[in-house]
């Protein structure tokens, strides 16, 4: 005959393995629909022109040699101190920030037409 505390145990073990269970379906059902949007932007890409495809990396590489090349002068011209660096992480949280919203404007990828369902 189990005693209380053995029934307790298998309870609980019962309990995390269904616990276990249940968190891996959520897994699963949130990176299965990751994996279906990163599919339908693969394949909205493939009826885009090339000049979006190749806009893409330019305006890429243009934000970094800006950011990089252009706006590291602020600190440089400022004489390298503390508020110089601190205006240069300002400037450039904003500036990234603008960039990304012009690449989300101009290199959205169009899955109205789309049906993968």
């Amino acid at each position: 005959m189990e005693g209380p505390e053995e029934t307790s145990n298998s309870v609980d073990f019962i309990d995390k393995k269904s616990q276990q269970e249940e968190s891996l379906w959520r897994i699963k059902k949130a990176s299965d629909l990751r994996r279906h949007k990163r599919v339908q932007s693969i394949v909205g890409q493939q009826f885009e022109g090339w000049k979006v495809t190749l806009g893409r990396p330019l305006y890429l590489i243009f934000c970094i040699l800006f950011d990089g090349l252009i706006l590291t002068e602020i600190p440089i011209r400022l004489g390298r101190t503390v508020p110089s660096w601190i205006l240069f992480g300002v400037i450039l949280g904003y500036v990234i920030m603008l960039q990304k919203q012009y690449y989300d404007q101009w290199f959205d990828v169009d899955l109205t037409g789309l049906d993968m369902n």
